[in-house]
C-alpha cells in the first residue's frame, strides 16, 4: 500500500492506494531543479530567432509587460524582477515601464494578488495597469485578421513603443496550448475579439468541436490560429514562455520571438508532459493540482478534460477542486439550464458566450461519465451542472465500486493521458 497526497486548494487529501488496482499517472517532471536567476538571464541572451534583448530594446524605449493573473501558474515574480532589472540595465527608466494583467474576461486581479504574482518590490517600483474586456474606452481597433475577426485590444499595447510578453505554457482544451498569442488574445482583447476567436473551436454545421481543435493540437486549430493573427496585429518585441514545476517553480524558460519561442515551448511541454497508458480505466481520481489550478470551476475543468482521456466509457471520475472563487463567473450556471448538450450547443449558435463553450463541454463530459466532485461549491449548483458533489474521497467511494482498477492524476491538467495507439503529433 502507498499512500499519496492529491493538493486541494492550499491543503491537500491523503490517498491510500493499493498498486495492484490503482495506477499513478504522472510525469518525471518533478525531479527537475527549478531555474536560477543566473540561467534565466541566459535565456534572455540566447533567445530563439530573436536578438537578445540588449539589440531589441535601447534607453529610449517605453515597455509594457504583459503577464498572466492570478489564474495561471508562471513563475512571474522571479521572470518579471529579472526582466525589470534587466531593462533599467539597458538604461530604460522604470517610470517608462509598465505591467498588465491579461485578464481577458476574468475578474481584476486584486492587489494581494499583484503582491504575489510580481513580488512587492516590483509592485511598489512600476507601475500597473488593468484591462477590461467590456470597456470601449480603453479598447483601439488594430483591423481585421484574415478571416475577418475584427481586432480589439487594450489601448496599451499601442502606447509604448516595446511589449514584452510573459506566459506559462501548458494544455489547454480548445487552444492546444496556453501562453504565447494568449497573453493578447484573449488577455487584451475585447469582449467581442475573444468571443469571434474563440467561437472558431465550434462545429455549427456538423456539431461538436472542429477536428484539429483540441488539447496540445496547434496546426490547422482555427483557435489558435486566429489567436496568433490577433497578436501578429500588436506585434510583441520579445516573449517569455515558462514551464513550472508542481511547486509553480520555473524549471524551463523559452524567450526569444513571440511565436517561436512559444511553439518550442509547446513542443517541450509536450514530450515531458504526455503519459502512455495502455488502455482507458472505469475509474480516475483527478486533482487539479490545488491553487491556481481549483480557483474555480470554469479553471477546474481543465483538469476534468485530461481526466477524460483516461476513463473508458460509462466510468466514472472523482474530482478535487476547492474552487475558492467559486463558480468563474456569477452567470455561468445559466447554461445548465440548457436540457442537454446537445440543446446548449444549438443556443451557442446565436447566443455565444467563452463561458457558455466551457459549459459546454463540461456538459459533454458529465453525459458520458458520472464525475463526483469535492469542493466548496454549493451543493445544489453542483447539482444543476449534472455533477455529485461529495464531502470527501470516502464519501465518493462509497458510491462506487472502491475496488475497481482505477488511475489517479496528481496534476490534473498538467498531464496528457495518451493510449498507445493514439498518440498526437508533436506541435
Amino acid at each position: 500500500m502507498t499512500e499519496i497526497e492529491l493538493a486541494y486548494g492550499d491543503s491537500s487529501f491523503k490517498l491510500t492506494i493499493d498498486q495492484s488496482r490503482f495506477s499513478v499517472i504522472t510525469t518525471d517532471a518533478s525531479s527537475e531543479n527549478p531555474l536560477t536567476d543566473v540561467e534565466i538571464g541566459e535565456t534572455f541572451d540566447s533567445p530563439i530567432g530573436s536578438p537578445p534583448l540588449d539589440e531589441l530594446v535601447s534607453s529610449d524605449d517605453s515597455v509594457l509587460i504583459v503577464v498572466s493573473d492570478a489564474t495561471r501558474a508562471t513563475a512571474s515574480a522571479q521572470n518579471v524582477n529579472l526582466l525589470v532589472r534587466r531593462l533599467v540595465q539597458l538604461g530604460v527608466s522604470p517610470s517608462n515601464v509598465a505591467i498588465i494583467f491579461a485578464t481577458g474576461i476574468h475578474r481584476p486581479v486584486t492587489h494581494e494578488e499583484k503582491l504575489k504574482l510580481l513580488s512587492p518590490f516590483i509592485v511598489q517600483r512600476v507601475r500597473t495597469l488593468n484591462h477590461n474586456a467590456y470597456d470601449p474606452g480603453s479598447l483601439v481597433s488594430l483591423g481585421t485578421t484574415e478571416r475577418g475577426v475584427p481586432v480589439e485590444v487594450n489601448k496599451a499595447l499601442r502606447e509604448f513603443s516595446k511589449t514584452i510578453v510573459i506566459g506559462g505554457v501548458g494544455f489547454h482544451y480548445f487552444a492546444g496550448f496556453t501562453g504565447g498569442r494568449k497573453s493578447i488574445c484573449p488577455g487584451l482583447a475585447s469582449a467581442a475579439t475573444i468571443e469571434r476567436t474563440h467561437m472558431l473551436a465550434l462545429d455549427f454545421q456538423r456539431g461538436g468541436r472542429h477536428a484539429a481543435v483540441g488539447t496540445a493540437l496547434l496546426d490547422g486549430n482555427a483557435v489558435h490560429e486566429e489567436c496568433e493573427g490577433v497578436a501578429k496585429l500588436v506585434g510583441p518585441a520579445f516573449g517569455i514562455n515558462t514551464i513550472v514545476d508542481e511547486s509553480k517553480r520555473a524549471v524551463r524558460v523559452f524567450c526569444g520571438d513571440w511565436r517561436l519561442s512559444h511553439r518550442a515551448a509547446c513542443n517541450e511541454y509536450l514530450r515531458s508532459h504526455s503519459v502512455e497508458i495502455a488502455a482507458k480505466k472505469d475509474l480516475v481520481i483527478v486533482s487539479c493540482a490545488g491553487f491556481p489550478y481549483d480557483i474555480n470551476l470554469i479553471q477546474a475543468h481543465k483538469a476534468l478534460e485530461m481526466a477524460s482521456q483516461a476513463v473508458e466509457e460509462g466510468g466514472s471520475i472523482i474530482l478535487l477542486a476547492e474552487c475558492r472563487d467559486g463558480l468563474g463567473r456569477p452567470d455561468f450556471l445559466k447554461w445548465f439550464e440548457s436540457y442537454d448538450s446537445r440543446e446548449l450547443e444549438h443556443r451557442l449558435q446565436t447566443q455565444y458566450e467563452v463561458n457558455g463553450q466551457t459549459a459546454w463541454s463540461l456538459l459533454t463530459k458529465v453525459e458520458r461519465f458520472p464525475v463526483h466532485l469535492l469542493s466548496t461549491l454549493a451543493l445544489d449548483d453542483v447539482k444543476k451542472m449534472r455533477m455529485e458533489p461529495s464531502a470527501s474521497l470516502d464519501a465518493a467511494f462509497d458510491k462506487l465500486d472502491r475496488w475497481q482498477e482505477c488511475y489517479v492524476m496528481p496534476r490534473g491538467a498538467a498531464v496528457l493521458p495518451r493510449v498507445v495507439s493514439s498518440r498526437p503529433q508533436a506541435a
